[in-house]
Parts: C-alpha cells; structure tokens; sequence
C-alpha cells in the first residue's frame, strides 16, 4: 500500500541529505524511483545538499498542473518519487499526488519547511500537514547561534531580519554568496532580530 509522507524540518536540518540518502537507498533496492524538486537553491535540474551531495532530478514549477506527468509516470512504471523542498507546491499539487498515491499506489515522500521566514505555513506544507498519511519531524535540530533549538527560518538581508516580503525567495544559508540569505533562530532572537556575534 502506498503512502504519502511529508518529513519537515527548519533550514540547515538536512531536509535535502535525507531526501538524497532515501532516493539513493531506494534505488539499490530495485525501486524504480524519480526525483523531484520544487525549486534547488542551487537553481539547477538537481537536488544538492549543504554538506556536499547532489543528485539530477526533474524540477516541477508552482502552480504548475501536473497532471500530464502521469502518462510519463506509468510507462515508465514509477513506483516512488522523493520531492525536496516540498513547501512549494500549491494546494492542487499536493492533492494531485495525493491521488497518484491512492489511485496509481505510488509512493511518494515530500521534504520540506513547515514554515517560512514570517513564520507563517507555506501552502503546500500546510495541505500535507491536513492529508499526509505520516507528518514526521526531521530528528535532526538546527540550532541558533546561542546554542537554543532553532524553530525559525530568518531572511535576512544587509544584515536584518526581514519582517515583510515576497514567501518565496530562493537564498541559502550563506547571506555571504548571495543578495538573500537564512539564519535558523531560536523564537527569542527571530523576534529581537539578534544575528549573533560576527
């Protein structure tokens, strides 16, 4: 039986290594699986990871209907499909898999934020919170610089927290390599806007 899963957690949790090292384990286990990706940071046709690996994938776009997806998907007899940065997709998207797993038994596993840098759901994320069969937690934590749990996602630019804004910025953690950039806080110092010593 196949299931729809949604595996969440902050930036710099590992979201991205996970959903490579089950692709891969997959794999070698005979499944004839695809990987997706709603948008890489590194604005490629990949999935990469912070520490190092990266892999091909197809990139689906927002708002994108999927639906003709679905031919290519049962020829080639896909049994799985692993999407990395999964908080994109809409609300029509999310349920299209939903469908690909009870009417086509495809298994699918959605990596993703829970929430963006205003600490609001993103859409795709709040749909699979409400119909994914397994929500898991990514068991791995992202702390702050004070050494507290991280539970937020910053934006930061120039140096400042931004507290308004378009939800979908691609930027990376490393404000140093691009105009946007993330820093995983705790509560208190996403809300003072505290970046830690330099």
């Amino acid at each position: 039986m196949a299931d729809l899963r949604f595996i969440h957690a902050t930036m710099s949790a590992g979201k991205s290594t996970m959903a490579l090292q089950i692709h891969w384990q997959l794999v070698q286990s005979g499944r004839n699986v695809e990987l997706w990706t709603f948008g890489d940071r590194s604005r490629e046709p990949e999935v990469t990871s912070r520490i190092g690996i990266a892999a091909p994938c197809y990139v689906q776009q927002p708002e994108v209907d999927l639906t003709d997806q679905l031919p290519r998907l049962v020829d080639q007899h896909v049994s799985v499909i692993v999407i990395d940065e999964a908080q994109f997709a809409s609300t029509e998207q999310v349920d299209w898999l939903a469908t690909l797993v009870d009417l086509h038994g495809i298994d699918v596993y959605c990596f993703g934020l829970g929430a963006d840098f205003l600490l609001n759901v993103f859409p795709g994320s709040a749909r699979l919170f409400a119909i994914a069969d397994e929500v898991s937690e990514l068991p791995v934590v992202a702390y702050c610089w004070c050494g507290a749990r991280g539970r937020c996602n910053a934006r930061v630019v120039n140096g400042s927290v931004q507290r308004a804004g378009a939800q979908r910025v691609i930027g990376d953690v490393d404000a140093g390599t691009s105009t946007v950039g993330y820093q995983v806080l705790c509560r208190r110092h996403y809300h003072t806007g505290e970046l830690g010593p330099r």
